[in-house]
């Protein structure tokens, strides 16, 4: 093995184990295999252009270099990003652990315990905070929490509003511009009509519906909201707040002066700046709304014995199920930043979170007191961290400027000619210090720090905060870093993660996310850069950006890149939203129908009906592909109102269709457009793309085809390439708080690309496709495969067939899920896009030998469902509906069942050597949505 190839060493199947896999499937060569697969007249006829393939020793450099030019300045600047301080248990233990980063959404309850308990921490620390007792476990940003709160409450107006017409959203002038960009990107689809003005002087019409305000406002401002929502509450409009959430440990949370909805960003609470993401937004509101709120909700329920135990609840409301009724198209959120926060909230508990605020803004009076001495004007009354500051008549912004330059330190500067100032945790005596001097210098005056900055408050004391939060055992446990570490790891084993097993979620792709792509996560130099800082001091993320947007450029085979969607179906969204932009400009505006396949993922539908189309469904034929007669015959019956068609290739059945050039020419023909998921785009790089097949947008999941981690569900980057013709509208719509999105974790795909290059690129798309045919010849003669392709082979994921095994036994695919768990295997995804099957992705990072463990684990269920169906086991007590079987359970002094402990948690020789133990049996979901408990605030168990 050549060592220095990285294809090594993230391809799991060996020279030597190829041959033997290829025998299996009678093939000569991956290039046979894939020949059979793919159709020609989509193939690439020449090799990706991309740099040759760096060493990992190499890349490390490249990564430095690439770093060191980037200038760290102290950055004062705020606008919804501040300075902060990641403690280093949680950035080695968390954020630099495999167990936290490599692991899956935890719909899998069982398996995922650790990281619940971590969520629901979060869901805690959000509710407490906010004054609100509903909340989820993180929404993407700020700014689409803004637009989700709004579309939550449009979505829920009264009767007398929807027969009114109801459509205007107030947003008071001082919410951040970021807030109020995406915001018109968001509301206009849905008819909705934003109205900016003062919040002081707005008149409540009957066509209001809601209302966005800040607090402390985008100036700094803390603001008296009483008489706007006496006024509000009279006209029968609710409000959203976007709070500050570290300024709620001193400040009055607006759950208790009357917010229906709070939501913003948890940031602050130890997350780096990232150039501007990943951090997780959240979003809290009161119980009426448990029903219709977005993102996903951890409560706590029970197992089938009765003990505690989380799960994610109401999962009904998601855009898997509802589809083009969900309310929203969130999916992947921003889980591992969520997990980071909530941890964060343990170390400090209440005391040190107060401590923290009390005394960013003790400087911040401090330091507004001392500019009045010299001569400036602060013209917030009342404020958090953030001040406002006029400048004398005799001192000029760009005099201030070159000397804070000078300092290394960034001011936010207004248009009006104000400067602000926004302090953070970071903030020091000496930063005090600093900060006067440049103030003193730009007003011709010398000034030196010599007394000790008093910790007192400085707003009115009506705004104080009177009521304790986080008094919860959790958050008193672990303040020192020895027992932090441990609840950490402690919290780790109860979850499967990459760091024990193959994670074979069908389209999903749970590859491996290499240690030395990640390792700019944890670079200072990348972390703590504020998304507004000038351009010569973000040269590294420059280039970084330039270049990969080149790379996905040429991989999709299209001629535009936009990176800032944060998930995938943000990038959806924003692909949707560009074509309407495209279309309303060339006179197509009425263009209004999107052509959807019967097994598109829930996003697809959810994403067009945000943009304001309307979805028409294309059946399947009974081999799993789009239905050609069925497809042609809609879409030339509504060519005059056709937009767009979302298509993903390979389908989710898991099959290279036929047929799909030909789709893309009949959509092309009646003037739509077509739309690619990128969801399977792991069994298409160097092999096809999208611009071959014929499409005029695709989005990109980074976090599945290009390596950057799950982590418990988000962070996810989701950027759309498009075609020429659609460049003009790349960059007309705002779909994130940050200008480049998730900005931080472009450099783990950046890595991947250069690691890899053309070669290993293409080596990892016929290895993903090859792994998932060995799995299909190993199961087709017990479980047997749904769909194959003409040539009976799959793409890069397979589907079982379960539905037969519960005529015959009483066994269903969840039972299946259960048990593997008793093996030490998460579950493949159920029941979708077939009900009652599981479909399966080994991907190309799985080694022969784990994928045979995989299949002697089936194999093994296999022969425990024949049992049943044949009578040698009990049809309802038996390990298959029992499972999985807890520790606390097997090793219990009684035992209840028909059969073994040894059958129940060691039916295979090697669990001795590595036995992963689940810590509660089956949960009971039903009970969980009945009685919803979704923080630490309010258990009723």
């Amino acid at each position: 093995m050549d060592t220095n190839k990285f294809v090594n060493r993230h391809v799991g199947i060996a020279a030597e184990d190829l041959a033997s896999m290829l025998q299996t499937l009678n093939v000569q060569s991956p290039d046979e295999l894939t020949d059979q697969i793919i159709p020609p007249d989509i193939r690439l006829k020449e090799t990706l252009n991309l740099p040759e393939p760096m060493t990992e020793r190499e890349y490390a450099e490249h990564i430095a270099e690439l770093a060191s030019k980037n200038q760290v300045f102290t950055s004062y600047i705020g606008m919804g990003w501040y300075d902060t301080v990641c403690p280093a248990p949680i950035q080695r233990n968390v954020l630099e652990n495999p167990v936290w980063y490599t692991s899956y959404t935890p719909y899998q309850a069982e398996v995922s315990q650790g990281r619940l308990e971590a969520l629901l921490n979060f869901q805690t620390v959000i509710c407490e905070l906010t004054g609100l007792p509903l909340t989820n476990c993180s929404l993407l940003d700020e700014a689409t929490a803004a637009a989700e709160a709004a579309t939550m409450l449009y979505g829920t107006r009264s009767r007398g509003q929807v027969i009114a017409g109801a459509n205007v959203l107030f947003v008071d002038n001082n919410v951040f511009e970021s807030t109020l960009a995406l915001l018109n990107t968001r509301m206009i689809p849905q008819g909705i009509r934003v109205v900016t003005g003062d919040y002081k002087t707005y008149t409540f019409a009957e066509d209001t519906f809601g209302a966005i305000i800040q607090y402390p406002d985008a100036n700094g401002s803390i603001e008296d909201y009483s008489e706007f929502m006496a006024r509000a509450s009279a006209g029968g409009v609710r409000i959203a707040v976007a709070a500050d959430l570290l300024s709620l440990a001193i400040l009055t949370p607006p759950g208790e002066w009357g917010a229906d909805v709070v939501f913003g960003s948890a940031q602050r609470l130890g997350i780096p700046m990232y150039y501007g993401g990943p951090s997780a937004g959240y979003m809290a509101t009161k119980e009426t709304y448990k029903r219709t709120i977005p993102g996903r909700i951890i409560g706590i329920s029970k197992d089938a014995y009765g003990h505690p135990a989380y799960r994610l609840a109401l999962q009904t409301r998601e855009q898997h199920i509802k589809r083009e009724k969900a309310t929203s198209n969130i999916c992947t959120a921003q889980a591992l930043p969520a997990t980071m926060a909530g941890f964060y909230a343990v170390y400090h508990g209440a005391d040190g979170l107060r401590d923290i605020a009390g005394r960013i803004h003790a400087y911040a009076g401090f330091l507004s007191g001392e500019l009045e001495y010299l001569g400036y004007r602060q013209v917030n009354a009342n404020f958090f961290d953030t001040l406002k500051i006029e400048l004398p008549p005799h001192v000029s912004v760009d005099a201030l400027r070159e000397i804070a330059l000078e300092c290394r330190v960034n001011l936010r500067y207004f248009d009006a000619g104000q400067v602000g100032v926004s302090l953070d945790e970071t903030t020091q005596p000496t930063d005090i210090g600093v900060l006067l001097y440049i103030f003193a210098g730009a007003a011709g005056k010398d000034y030196t720090l010599r007394c000790d900055i008093p910790l007192k408050s400085w707003f009115d004391k009506k705004f104080a905060r009177t009521t304790g939060f986080l008094q919860q055992d959790v958050f008193k446990k672990y303040r020192t870093e020895t027992e932090l570490m441990r609840y950490i790891t402690r919290l780790g084993r109860r979850d499967i993660s990459l760091a024990h097993s193959m994670i074979s979620l069908g389209s999903c792709t749970m590859k491996l996310n290499a240690a030395s792509e990640l390792f700019a996560l944890s670079n200072p130099l990348f972390q703590n850069i504020h998304p507004y800082a000038p351009e010569d001091q973000v040269e590294g993320y420059t280039e970084l950006i330039e270049n990969l947007s080149a790379y996905l450029a040429e991989i999709t085979g299209l001629k535009g890149v936009n990176l800032q969607p944060n998930s995938g179906a943000s990038g959806e969204y924003a692909g949707l939203r560009l074509i309407r932009s495209y279309q309303e400009n060339t006179g197509q505006g009425h263009r209004d129908l999107v052509l959807l396949p019967a097994s598109a993922h829930g996003t697809n539908p959810a994403s067009a009906v945000q943009c304001g189309y309307t979805t028409l469904t294309v059946k399947t034929d009974e081999k799993g592909n789009i239905d050609l007669t069925d497809f042609r015959e809609k879409a030339e019956a509504n060519k005059d109102r056709l937009a767009a068609t979302m298509i993903t290739y390979p389908s989710t059945h898991g099959i290279f269709e036929e047929d799909i050039r030909g789709m893309c020419d009949i959509v092309h023909a009646c003037g739509g457009q077509v739309y690619m998921d990128g969801a399977n785009m792991n069994a298409q790089v160097g092999l096809t793309h999208p611009g071959a097949i014929g499409a005029d947008v695709c989005h990109l999941n980074l976090h599945k085809t290009f390596a950057s981690p799950h982590g418990g569900g988000g962070p996810g980057v989701g950027p759309i390439c498009v075609a020429a013709h659609l460049l003009p509208f790349l960059r007309v719509n705002s779909v994130s708080a940050a200008p480049y999105g998730s900005a931080g974790i472009l450099s783990v795909t950046y890595a991947y690309i250069r690691l890899l290059g053309s070669e290993g690129l293409t080596t990892v798309t016929q290895t993903a496709i090859l792994n998932a045919n060995y799995l299909a010849a190993r199961l087709k003669d017990t479980y047997g495969i749904v769909y194959t392709g003409k040539n009976g082979r799959v793409g890069h994921e397979l589907i079982l067939e379960c539905r037969t095994i519960k005529e015959r036994s009483g066994i269903d695919e969840g039972d299946i899920a259960k048990r593997l768990m008793d093996f030490g295997y998460h579950a493949p995804t159920l029941s979708f896009p077939v009900h009652g099957t599981l479909m399966i992705e080994p991907t190309e990072s799985e080694s022969k030998a784990e994928l045979d463990r995989f299949v002697e684990v089936l194999d093994c269920i296999w022969n425990e469902i024949k049992e049943v169906e044949e009578g040698k086991a009990s049809e309802k007590d038996n390990v298959l509906k029992n499972a999985p079987h807890p520790e606390y359970e097997v090793t219990a002094d009684e035992w209840h069942h028909t059969y073994s402990r040894t059958k129940a948690a060691f039916p295979l020789e090697w669990l001795h050597d590595n036995k992963f133990w689940v810590n509660v049996a089956r949960v009971d979901n039903a009970f969980g949505d009945r009685n919803l408990i979704p923080s630490l605030c309010n258990c009723r168990i």
